[in-house]
């Protein structure tokens, strides 16, 4: 080892951690415990799903007085780094759970369908909180939220319209919030509405928003509704990559004439982020390759494991007092979306049985 001096000629001790080490770490150590906590929670109320629980301890976090200084100071960077990087990882690692055969083994009416419900979701959605005023990227990141898979959709838009924090965290804290319901609610519905075990697994899958909220939803109707519920809620995950690449082209069209790389002068932005082109890699190799078993289950683990870091630090920049000043206005977006994809959902469901 190298001995290096000051300028006094004092030996001097080299770093064990360097810069970014230091900053990053307070933050994503306190990423790992809120993830250990959550996985403690879900242990303790299975009806919970983890990424929920994720989402919900960051919150919590973030307003407990004597945890507070550390969340908004020392600890940011780090949290920031997993609301970002690591929901990019967790991403790509979702495509594992995807495979082109078993999407079109639905057959095309419900894929037909299932485009319906995102379309009309999507752009519903963001015409509404555009007319109730919502700030920033709140429209956009709740229609896409809503309209494909909940948090994780919100993370990758938001990457390619690089959002404000707190737009998302908003965001993420009322797709959460309402996703939770449903696994209250949706299970009370399916007999008044009349559908079997199977009809009820797809109206699930095509209306809830998080895959753990479908599962846990789904499987009090039984395992053809399980089934049914994971392959629709898959059909939409996998329009998560041409949902992304049309909000980076939008984005692309809408800067003035000759800034497309904004106005800091630099890189013109991918029309397709590198980490959707790793969840195509993923849902591609899936179709074409047999995966061992053990490999999917690790991969699966390691998806979650990310996203609930990811979700935990999103989680963590909610600031409630923010939240509560367009609050009304952010539930009547979040209701009437909620209504739309049901809505939609439940009449493709009967339209393609």
């Amino acid at each position: 080892m190298t001995l290096t001096v000051d300028t006094a000629g004092r030996p001097t001790t080299p770093p064990v951690l360097g810069p970014a080490s230091r900053r990053n770490g307070p933050g994503l150590a306190l990423a790992a415990l809120g993830v250990a906590a959550a996985w403690a929670v879900h242990q303790l109320i299975p009806a919970v799903p983890r990424l929920t629980a994720a989402v919900v301890l960051g919150v919590a976090v973030a307003h407990v007085p004597w945890l507070r200084p550390l969340v908004k100071g020392a600890a940011r960077p780090g949290l920031s780094l997993a609301g970002k990087r690591l929901m990019r990882a967790g991403i790509v690692l979702l495509g594992l759970k995807l495979s082109l055969g078993d999407v079109l083994g639905l057959g095309w009416a419900t894929v037909a369908m299932v485009l319906a419900v995102v379309v009309a979701t999507f752009f519903g959605t963001l015409w509404l909180g555009r007319r109730l005023g919502l700030r920033g990227d709140q429209p956009l990141l709740i229609a896409t939220g809503y309209s494909i898979c909940g948090a994780s959709a919100i993370g990758a838009v938001s990457q390619v319209a690089e959002s404000d924090e707190e737009d998302v965290a908003t965001s993420v804290a009322l797709v959460t919030l309402c996703g939770t319901l449903a696994i209250a609610v949706l299970p009370l519905l399916q007999h008044p509405l009349g559908l079997g075990g199977a009809e009820f697994g797809r109206w699930v899958g095509a209306s809830v928003h998080d895959v753990g909220q479908v599962v846990a939803t789904a499987q009090t109707g039984g395992a053809d509704a399980l089934r049914e519920a994971v392959l629709v809620k898959l059909m939409r995950v996998v329009l998560l990559a041409p949902l992304t690449a049309g909000v980076a082209v939008a984005l692309i069209r809408r800067r003035p004439e000759g800034n497309a790389a904004g106005e800091s002068g630099g890189k013109r932005p991918p029309l397709v982020p590198l980490f959707v082109l790793g969840f195509l890699a993923m849902i591609v190799l899936r179709s074409v390759v047999t995966v061992p078993a053990e490999v999917l289950t690790l991969a699966g683990d390691g998806q979650e494991l990310l996203l609930a870091a990811a979700l935990f630090g999103l989680g963590s920049a909610v600031h409630l007092p923010t939240l509560a000043r367009t609050g009304g206005r952010v539930a009547a977006l979040g209701l009437a979306s909620w209504v739309v994809v049901a809505g939609v959902s439940y009449a493709g469901v009967l339209l393609t049985t």
